[in-house]
């Protein structure tokens, strides 16, 4: 709900216990005149205390009117783009073309698609490739934008790219 219309709700509540309070109040001061007689009501304690909860609660009520009133002056909250990104973003995924691929980087591809992140030394480890070859391979996918290398401690966690 925009805070337009929080804030005329709020005003619309306010009215209601405005007009309340003051029938409540009015009730009060009628019993007061009937318990303490015509002539003494004025300077009676209990007259003096339905007029400071009057108070009280009007003040109570006033502050509510600021807060609508400021919702209601308010700017609206503008419009959150994120979702919008993440909708793009979606629909830019490209399809990964791995026909150009050699047999030994689709091999390593499929085997980082399977994990999401695998560490490098593993893929050396399942392959049974060499550091050297597997870095260069490695860099080719990274190069084509398959997949990302981040470096972690001393070695390093291969991961597809978005």
């Amino acid at each position: 709900m925009e805070n337009k219309y929080v804030g005329y709700l709020l005003l619309g509540i306010s009215i209601l216990v405005i007009i309340i309070i003051l029938l409540f109040n009015s009730t009060l001061k009628e019993i007061v005149k009937e318990s303490c007689g015509e002539t003494h009501s004025l300077s009676c304690p209990m007259n003096k205390t339905v007029d400071e909860q009057t108070y009280i609660a009007l003040g109570v009520v006033g502050l509510l009117i600021i807060v609508s009133l400021m919702l209601i002056f308010s700017k609206p909250q503008k419009e959150i783009i994120f979702k919008t990104r993440i909708i793009e973003k979606k629909i830019k995924k490209k399809e990964m073309n791995t026909v150009d691929l050699k047999t030994e980087e689709k091999k390593i591809l499929d085997l980082i698609r399977e994990n999401k992140a695998v560490f490098q030394a593993d893929l050396i480890e399942k392959t049974g490739f060499g550091k050297a070859k597997m870095t260069r391979i490695i860099d080719r996918l990274e190069g084509k934008g398959f997949v990302e290398r981040k470096r972690r401690g001393l070695t390093n966690v291969v991961v597809m790219k978005d």
